[in-house]
């Protein structure tokens, strides 16, 4: 299953009830796993509301599941994907998962800092099914709604707000005679 856009905790389930056999491997980076003896520590759903730089409101949830590393290698094989499908199970006896929610994997360890990834692929090869982790990129959601992130076409920026509050000064050196009661200068 290849995922180049996000992934949703839907598919990531289908995903993984399809084969609950296999071990459940992650990769993070290029020839780089997460360990074998990784614990599944929780799963996270998190509703996200943002206004972005061109006043735009945006929500979404994210479902997060937290991977971690013992200090010692405790297996050689990693869980069984039907390992992870008890996990997820217990989680949602307790708490409604939101299928249509972005999936992110977080993990981290000694090499590597602790971050948020998607999947980025879920592919079965031989006894295992692999999740390949992508990193989460920033982006400028103006843009990506056709506008642009700097200046408009009337040369406006769009990280500021539309109308600029108009400061008006007031002279307040005047002359000694001309400050009497009800003149406002004192």
């Amino acid at each position: 299953m290849d995922t180049t856009q996000t992934l949703n905790w839907q598919l990531f389930k289908e995903a993984l009830l399809q084969n609950p056999g296999l071990d459940l491997q992650f990769q993070y980076a290029e020839n780089k796993w997460v360990d074998a003896s990784y614990h599944i520590t929780e799963i996270k759903q998190a509703p996200i509301v943002s206004v972005d730089c061109g006043g735009v409101m945006n929500k979404w949830t994210e479902i997060i599941v937290q991977l971690w590393e013992p200090s010692e290698n405790q297996q050689a094989r990693s869980m069984k994907v039907r390992k992870a499908l008890s996990i997820i199970d217990i989680v949602e006896k307790k708490l409604q998962l939101d299928p249509a929610a972005v999936v992110k994997i977080e993990f981290g360890n000694s090499q590597f800092d602790t971050r948020q990834m998607f999947p980025g692929s879920i592919t079965a090869a031989g006894e295992d099914l692999i999740v390949d982790l992508q990193p989460d990129l920033t982006q400028c959601k103006a843009i990506g709604r056709g506008g642009s992130c700097g200046t408009d076409d009337n040369g406006a920026e769009c990280c500021t707000p539309a109308e600029k509050p108009e400061i008006k000064l007031k002279n307040l050196a005047v002359a000694a005679d001309s400050c009497t009661p009800g003149s406002g200068c004192c």
